[in-house]
């Protein structure tokens, strides 16, 4: 494992709430976190099928483009009844043509898992894949997963992307009604920035 020691650190994501929630997880480091958005960067295309395939694309591009180094991550929602769908492709069920939906995504979940007529609990995983890369191109893996099960219909507008609709275990609450802090503290991508955290950063 290799020390970060660099005082600035680009998260490649144009997703403002994971910018808001890497921030929160990292603020206690002195890290200055800036995001791929904020330096006009454009989103590469991710085509690979895996979460750590998709991040190191992420990774890689952000590096080229401005020599920093870079954290970036592929996460979704893997839901059971589904063979692990919507997966590496969570974002694209968002997608609408005028932009991301996540409302039209909750709804096509749940609409395919009733016509599988899956039983409950339907069981579901958040799944978050880390690669911190530097400059010379070293890079460390991280991974955090977050059971739970799919929820309907869908509750609470804290969060975002399937946040509404998914309970972790141990909570009655939705990740979309919980306080920041408490999601923070427990989701996926905390998850994998914990290990992050301890293995380059502590």
């Amino acid at each position: 494992m290799r020390t970060f020691t660099d005082k600035r650190l680009l998260v490649a994501t144009h997703n403002a709430g994971k910018l808001s929630e890497m921030r929160a997880l990292l603020a206690p480091y002195g890290v200055d976190v800036v995001g791929a958005a904020d330096l006009g960067l454009s989103e590469p295309v991710e085509t690979e099928d895996s979460f750590v395939g998709n991040a190191r694309i992420k990774a890689r591009a952000a590096l080229e483009a401005t020599g920093l180094p870079v954290l970036a991550d592929d996460s979704g929602i893997c839901v059971d009844a589904l063979g692990g769908a919507p997966g590496v492709y969570t974002a694209d069920w968002a997608e609408t043509g005028q932009g991301r939906d996540f409302g039209v995504a909750m709804e096509r979940t749940w609409a395919e898992l009733e016509a599988v007529a899956a039983p409950l609990p339907r069981r579901a995983q958040f799944r978050c894949t880390l690669v911190l890369m530097w400059p010379d191109g070293h890079e460390e893996v991280f991974e955090g997963v977050l059971p739970g099960e799919v929820v309907w219909p869908p509750r609470g507008a804290e969060g975002h992307g399937y946040d509404p609709i998914f309970a972790p275990d141990g909570h009655s609450q939705t990740l979309g009604e919980m306080e920041p802090s408490l999601k923070n503290s427990l989701s996926h991508r905390a998850l994998a920035v914990a290990k992050m955290i301890e293995a380059v950063f502590a």
